[in-house]
């Protein structure tokens, strides 16, 4: 790999990192009603997702949807059947059991996300209306309203939201 395409890719993670911390800064501004505080946090927050879009496109990183798919599924196997285990073991052997535990539920969760893009690669079309939601507590992905208790980290239904 060149030294570009090293720095494209080191700057993506940098750039797309930047965003989810500062989406998080103005969660908590807003808490605190600090709300042009939050404000700020979520337009450097945009302006981060446009350099890391740029980055990406550059480092030739967007193909088709289905060529997308097949990406992002491989990421989400190496994630449950590699890097997630590994992490709760660590935690586990560090007695952090709070990490450990989340650990496992995104675990679980790449698994299911997994389910979902290869049901995607193998019918597109099967998934015309169809709204996904998302539990706020561990990321469980859902067709559809759920009904009942999250399969994942068993919290109401009502933890869920729609995804847009």
């Amino acid at each position: 790999m060149s030294k570009t395409q090293e720095n494209l890719k080191n700057a993506f993670a940098g750039e797309s990192q930047a965003n989810r911390k500062y989406l998080a800064f103005a969660a908590q501004a807003d808490k605190e009603g600090l709300t042009q505080v939050a404000k700020l946090f979520r337009a450097v927050a945009e302006a981060e997702t446009i350099h890391a879009h740029a980055h990406l496109r550059l480092m030739k990183g967007i193909g088709t949807t289905e060529e997308n798919l097949r990406a992002a599924n491989e990421g989400e196997v190496y994630e449950y059947e590699s890097m997630y285990p590994a992490m709760i073991k660590d935690a586990e052997e560090e007695g952090n059991r709070a990490a450990a535990r989340y650990f496992d539920f995104a675990n679980q969760v790449e698994e299911l996300h997994s389910g979902l893009y290869t049901e995607a690669l193998n019918d597109p079309a099967g998934l015309e209306g169809v709204d996904y939601y998302v539990c706020s507590v561990c990321g469980n992905t859902v067709k559809g309203q759920p009904s009942e208790k999250c399969s994942v980290c068993n919290v109401a239904p009502d933890k869920f939201f729609k995804s847009e």
